[in-house]
């Protein structure tokens, strides 16, 4: 039984491998490339660069009303 198991998560094992050796690979400098190009694409939509306007923002604190 032992065997048995061993030898089924050597074929799992031998199929992730190829898995693995198939994937297509990129220098990391064009990989950082890449990334930083994209950044500065989309810049201006990242709302933790330019903000979010006040009367669209979920996160605002509710305000209260208070009577005098």
């Amino acid at each position: 039984m032992t065997s048995n198991s061993s030898l089924s998560n050597m074929r799992r094992l031998v199929e992730q491998l190829k898995l693995e050796a198939s994937v297509e690979r990129i220098k990391v400098s064009q990989a950082a490339a890449e990334l930083q190009q994209y950044c500065l694409q989309n810049a201006g939509k990242d709302a933790l660069l330019v903000g979010v306007p006040t009367g669209s923002n979920p996160f605002r604190e509710p305000r209260s009303c208070a009577v005098v």
